[in-house]
């Protein structure tokens, strides 16, 4: 349930920003917020990250139903607070540009994802992307730490030594 309610949170984040965006960012030019280092700038992008794959963008709205899935399938036997964070984190991301996918032109499925954060050198992305960075970012930190899913550290020898003493 915690990874369901973060990742509903973060798609409401994603999707209230898109909108603002595509309201008073289309058609316009790009916007200087911090100078050149964070602009505002409207982009529909038919592909994945980096604008890969324009062509595939039905395969992109399948994966991430399957990333969905298996997420919360995964999730209903973590108990650390840090992974369900993670997940639902990572979940939200993938959900906030899959909805792109289904409600956004040329039509379901094949909606184009709506991108408007810019900084030097780098495409334009949005809030799902930083979630899904972010939560696959957390996943490997947590995993390179020994955290484990079910709320234990791995390799632990105190912990194991614990599990394994027998009473006198």
């Amino acid at each position: 349930m915690v990874v369901l309610l973060i990742g509903v949170a973060v798609v409401i984040v994603d999707q209230l920003t898109k909108w603002a965006a595509e309201q008073s960012l289309a058609g316009r030019p790009p916007v200087e917020v911090v100078g050149e280092y964070l602009r505002l700038t409207f982009v529909r992008n038919p592909g994945g990250a980096f604008s890969i794959g324009t062509q595939y963008t039905w395969l992109f709205s399948l994966v991430a139903v399957a990333v969905a899935v298996g997420i919360l399938w995964y999730s209903r036997r973590v108990t650390s607070g840090w992974w369900l964070t993670a997940l639902g984190v990572l979940l939200g991301g993938a959900v906030g540009n899959l909805v792109d996918r289904f409600v956004q032109p040329p039509g379901p499925g094949m909606g184009h994802v709506v991108d408007f954060l810019q900084l030097p050198h780098w495409p334009v992305f949005n809030v799902a992307d930083m979630a899904v960075v972010g939560g696959a970012g957390a996943i490997a930190v947590l995993s390179l730490l020994g955290v484990d899913p079910s709320g234990g550290r791995q390799d632990d020898p105190a912990a194991d030594a614990l599990q394994h003493e027998t009473a006198p």
